[in-house]
This record gives structure tokens, C-alpha cells and sequence, in this order.
């Protein structure tokens, strides 16, 4: 069982200590606590199978589904990775899993959950992701999120951070909300990335109807420390567990985007869910997250963006901890022991990648 204690400032009282981590987060930073009995309200999900929603996407002899098919684990060994795609294309959703990481040594070792549709707009193509990005035993576990519009690669809008628990100890779910108007990334209930739409974003907010896709592959040319730290196959194989699968949104034929219900009824269901609206408890979560684990963000990368893109907030309390490239000040790397330099060129596809190494 991992050890769920907070930081020393921040002791727990019974009843609290029952709560998962994330959730004591949201309740710790509460001036009051509306539910008593120490219990905390998660997002109102329906989950389903994995036959109701995906299908392999490659290497099918690296997928182990759980007999009752609402699990599956997706491995990666010397041979091949693997991965998974929702059956459907969705015109806007919700998609969220629990997810538990490899554990061990996983330099070099990337799982990415993500939506894209490079396969149908190979040029101009959408994609959000969460994106974790392999580890050395020992260390935080570091990740980044992305969100590309209409082929906007050029642009990307990369942010990376570490997160405050072990993701190889348990399960914590990911959760990505894309709306018309907006999206959300979620750790657990703790929002971490918030897009709005406005006009001057222009095609550079995802539109296009997207897959789901889940996947886990060998980036060790990049991925860990610049590529210093590689996978090492002595710890194969590397296995990432998905559970609790979730795809809420608009099912649509990617090409004539007609669906079989009405998606603008769908898009009112996200846009009146309870994960659409960010609570101003939750938006202090994400304050305390985004200071304390961010430690790049395009929005403060006045290099690459002298004037930074439409959808950025500019938060005092964030900016004066960054450097104009975007990268935390010398001062506070100190409490994340060093990071890796950072690259702006667009990554190889995670599809294309697992085919190859499977190719091998």
C-alpha cells in the first residue's frame, strides 16, 4: 500500500486519512469540509468493457485482458511494444482510466493515453496527451501534456511536471475533457490544465473528431533525461495497467462526421457534467499542483512565444518561477533535482513507433 501522507506542514486527522491522496488534497485546501463522515465525492463515470470500447491497435500478443474484460495491460518487452484504440471516433468526450505504471527501472519507457486522429488528417491532425515519461528508480515520476490543433506541431503546447505520489504503486486516474469550449486535463479529481477556446486560437483547438488511443513503446532516444537514461530489458517486460476504462462523448464516422445521435445534445451533457466545471476548490487544487510540480510551460516561453498564444492565462504566483524559456529558475530546480533539456521538434508517432520496434 503506497504511503498516502501528506508533507509535515500539512498533517492528517482521522477521518481524512481514509481518502485517496488526491482527493485529500482537494479537502485539505477547503476552509470547510461539507461531508463529515470523511468521505469524498469522485466524478460521476459510467465505465465499460474492453470489447465495449477498444480494440488492439498493435502487437496483439502484448495485450493481457483481464478474464472479466475490464482491465487490460499493455507491455512492452525487447520485441515490441503494444497498444490499444477506441473502437469510435468522437466528435468532442470524456475519456479517463485508471491507470497504473510500470514499476521498477523504466528509463526510456513511455505510456502515453491520449486522443489523436493522425491516422484519418495525417498533416493536419489533433491530439491531446498525457504522456509519462519512463523513470529511474527512486526519482519523481515525470510527465507532460500536449495539445496539438489542426497539424499545429510547429506550435505545440507542450507542459511537463512531476507528480506528487508514485504512479507504480497503485492506480490514479487520468482524465481528459474536450469540449467545444474547452479542455481540461485531470489527475484524479485535481484539474492541472485548463484550455479555454477563444477566437484567435483559430484552427489550433482540436475539432476534428478523434480516437483514444493507450499505448506504451521504447522512446529511449528522448524520453528519460534527454535520452542520457535508456530502456534497460533486463526489467522486461514492462507492463501499464488500464482499468475503470470511461468514453463519454459523440461517436461519429470520422470522415462524413455524422453520428448516430445528435452531437450537440452530447456536447450539452459534457458541458452540464460535474468534471466540466472546475470548483473553486478544485481551482486551488490545480494553483497548488501547477506551482508546486510544473516545471515547464510554453505559456512562460517567451522564446518560442514573445507573445504568448491566445488560450494562456498568465498567473503572477506561476510566472515568477520560470525563466523566459519557459523552464523553472536555477533557485527552484533545486527541489526537483535537475531536469532534462527540453525539445521543441515534433515526436515520432507513437503508432509508428510500436509497429517498427515490433518489426525488430
Amino acid at each position: 500500500m503506497a504511503d498516502h501522507r501528506l508533507p509535515r506542514q500539512h498533517p492528517l486527522r482521522s477521518p481524512l486519512c481514509k481518502l485517496p491522496f488526491s482527493l485529500l488534497i482537494l479537502a485539505l485546501i477547503t476552509s470547510s469540509i461539507s461531508n463529515p463522515s470523511g468521505t469524498a465525492s469522485a466524478f460521476n463515470l459510467t465505465t465499460i468493457t474492453f470489447d465495449q470500447g477498444y480494440s488492439p491497435l498493435f502487437s496483439d500478443f502484448n495485450i493481457d485482458r483481464s478474464p472479466d474484460d475490464k482491465s487490460v495491460r499493455l507491455l512492452l518487452n525487447r520485441h515490441s511494444g503494444s497498444g490499444i484504440i477506441s473502437s469510435d471516433y468522437y466528435n468532442y468526450g470524456f475519456f479517463s482510466a485508471n491507470i497504473k505504471l510500470p514499476s521498477d527501472y523504466t528509463a526510456g519507457v513511455v505510456v502515453a493515453f491520449y486522443t489523436s486522429n493522425v491516422d484519418m488528417y495525417e498533416k493536419n491532425h489533433d491530439e491531446l496527451d498525457f504522456e509519462f515519461l519512463g523513470n529511474i528508480k527512486g526519482k519523481p515520476w515525470r510527465f507532460q501534456t500536449n495539445m496539438y490543433g489542426n497539424g499545429s506541431t510547429s506550435r505545440g503546447r507542450e507542459e511537463r511536471y512531476r507528480l506528487w505520489f508514485d504512479p507504480s504503486k497503485e492506480f490514479h486516474r487520468y482524465s481528459i475533457l474536450w469540449t467545444p469550449v474547452k479542455i481540461i486535463f485531470y489527475v484524479d479529481e485535481v484539474p492541472i490544465r485548463e484550455a479555454v477556446r477563444n477566437e484567435a486560437m483559430g484552427g489550433d483547438f482540436p475539432s476534428k473528431p478523434m480516437s483514444m488511443y493507450a499505448t506504451i513503446w521504447d522512446a529511449s532516444t528522448w524520453a528519460t533525461n534527454g535520452g542520457k537514461h535508456k530502456a534497460d530489458y533486463k526489467y522486461e517486460p514492462f507492463a501499464s495497467e488500464f482499468t475503470d476504462l470511461v468514453l463519454e462523448g459523440c461517436p461519429v464516422d470520422p470522415i462524413n462526421q455524422l453520428s448516430a445521435t445528435n452531437c450537440t445534445q452530447a456536447a450539452a451533457k459534457l458541458e452540464a457534467a460535474d468534471y466540466s466545471v472546475i470548483t473553486p476548490d478544485q481551482r486551488r487544487a490545480m494553483s497548488w499542483f501547477r506551482e508546486k510540480y510544473m516545471y515547464y510551460t510554453y505559456c512562460y516561453d517567451s522564446y518560442r512565444y514573445p507573445v504568448p498564444p491566445p488560450e494562456c492565462v498568465i498567473v503572477p504566483s506561476e510566472k515568477e518561477l520560470f525563466k523566459e524559456s519557459g523552464r523553472l529558475k536555477e533557485a527552484m530546480k533545486m527541489k526537483f533535482g535537475g531536469h532534462r533539456k527540453h525539445r521543441h521538434g515534433r515526436r515520432s508517432s507513437r503508432r509508428q513507433s510500436g509497429v517498427q520496434q515490433a518489426a525488430m
